[in-house]
């Protein structure tokens, strides 16, 4: 069985998934995450996946900034992307070379569980255009920011994509797409 490899973020409704310093504060403690239902997409990602992979400023941002004393994906294997050398913390692998090859080579790895993108639009792109990604899965956060990061930038190659379902948990949309 061949494992998925699924991009799972939360972009706005303009598009991006940062402001352009990288600040995803709006994220963070919004009207849009309250309400009567509880949001479990992400638990129920964490139950089908064993693998992440992020690039660097990602992972700068979620160890440093987000979780500084509790890194949230100890229990998966961790894949980051970087120009720069890096000794490995545990099961967590600092990465210099392409993306297109790691994932091909996570992809023929011998596991029942599927391969988590995190992010940023660097790592994304790459993957889109080499038609790589199996299933996206984007959560639409009502907020309008005018300009910062976009989810796909402009080295994204032209991608139809067939909607599999939206749901909606309280102020978010999550749209599934499929390749």
């Amino acid at each position: 069985m061949t494992r998925k490899v699924i991009l799972f973020i939360a972009e706005t409704l303009d598009g991006y998934i940062a402001e352009a310093d990288g600040n995803i504060d709006f994220l963070i403690d919004n009207d849009f995450t309250s309400g009567e239902t509880k949001d479990r997409e992400y638990d129920k990602l964490a139950k089908r996946i064993d693998t992440v992979v992020m690039g660097r400023k990602t992972y700068d941002q979620v160890a440093n900034e987000l979780a500084p004393n509790n890194y949230p994906y100890t229990d998966f294997e961790n894949y980051v992307l970087t120009r720069h050398s890096g000794d490995d913390i545990a099961n967590i692998h600092f990465v210099n070379g392409d993306v297109v090859d790691l994932i091909r080579g996570l992809k023929k790895e011998s596991s029942k569980k599927d391969i988590w993108i995190i992010g940023g639009s660097s790592v994304i792109a790459p993957l889109v255009n080499s038609d790589l990604i199996d299933e996206y899965q984007i959560g639409i956060i009502p907020i309008v920011l005018g300009s910062g990061i976009p989810l796909f930038s402009d080295k994204t190659k032209f991608k139809e994509f067939n909607l599999e379902s939206v749901k909606k948990v309280n102020g978010i949309a999550y749209l599934n797409y499929l390749k």
